[in-house]
């Protein structure tokens, strides 16, 4: 969703509760000046993401070894 700041300032209380399950772009003359987001919608989405990428055969420690090695 896009706004303008004139419109956050008017409903600000209104757009906070909209950013717990959307992100909400602030502009200013035609440019997007800030973003409203909520700080735990994108640590979900990237926990949801990585559920499955590691092998079952894998131990932790095996799975930090493989990484330093890489680097």
């Amino acid at each position: 969703m896009s706004i303008t700041a004139t419109e956050l300032k008017a409903n600000l209380g209104k757009y906070l509760s909209l950013a717990a399950s959307e992100d909400i772009f602030i502009t200013q003359y035609g440019k997007v000046i800030a973003k409203l987001t909520s700080p735990y919608q994108n640590r979900m989405e990237t926990a949801k993401s990585l559920f499955g990428i590691l092998p079952q055969t894998m131990t932790l420690e095996e799975v930090r070894e493989e990484r330093l090695n890489e680097a």
